[in-house]
């Protein structure tokens, strides 16, 4: 009985809609919240955060990870990191579709870019090409984070990590936030990274990258991606 109300409590938050938007949702992907709604509600209690609090998402490449924070208060925690089990191509950015590679840069995730039917399990569209893609004519669509194990430009997740990914996101767009805001970036940019690439053809794009990262480890919150002049143009809150 108490799993039964579970699974009608986690169904109805996933089915709130978002600023008179509805959340795509299936019976997979219901079922998924269900396996993973209490155990996720328990890690966002411990950090004083709400159920459906806003997230930022932060991918590296070189590390392979996936992290989720959430927001409390003024400012965002790690909830988590996951491990991705697979992406394609190398360092850099996506140039062209069918070039194989996984993208770099900034996106964002709405309700309508959820895919609670995807052939690779549960995934969600990070936007590719953005507004910085298209003005260098980059080329390509249907780039996303998804389960199984598999990849060509995507970055795949398993199945068991994409089901908490993918809840926890449905359910921050479900409680209101528009959109999740996807950060790629190629590794984590500390001291010292551009002299160790500073022969990589990407340096002067990757430094692009650089300010939203330092501005969220100064503050812990997300900064403010804008495109003017074919180059991103980061600020804080």
């Amino acid at each position: 009985m108490l799993r039964w109300m579970l699974g009608v409590v986690v169904i109805a938050m996933l089915s709130q809609p978002a600023d008179a938007r509805s959340i795509p949702s299936s019976v997979r992907a219901e079922q998924a919240a269900e396996r993973v709604a209490a155990d996720l509600r328990a890690r966002l209690q411990a950090l004083g955060a709400n159920w459906g609090a806003p997230l930022y998402v932060r991918i590296f490449k070189a590390t392979s990870e996936l992290e989720v924070w959430v927001a409390t208060g003024e400012r965002h925690q790690l909830l988590h990191t996951w491990p991705i089990c697979t992406w394609s191509g190398a360092l850099g950015p996506k140039l062209r579709q069918g070039d194989g590679q996984a993208p770099e840069g900034f996106y964002a995730v709405g309700p309508k870019q959820l895919n609670p039917t995807s052939r690779f399990h549960l995934s969600f569209n990070l936007g590719y090409p953005n507004a910085f893609d298209r003005a260098h004519r980059r080329t390509g669509d249907f780039l996303m984070v998804h389960g199984n194990c598999v990849s060509i430009g995507c970055y795949a997740m398993g199945d068991a990590a994409i089901e908490e990914i993918y809840t926890l996101v449905a359910a921050a767009l479900a409680n209101g936030q528009s959109h999740v805001p996807v950060h790629v970036f190629p590794f984590r940019m500390d001291e010292g990274w551009e002299s160790e690439h500073a022969d990589s053809q990407w340096l002067s794009f990757w430094q692009q990258l650089e300010p939203a990262y330092r501005a969220f480890a100064d503050d812990a919150r997300p900064p403010t991606i804008r495109v003017s002049n074919r180059r991103y143009v980061v600020s804080t809150p």
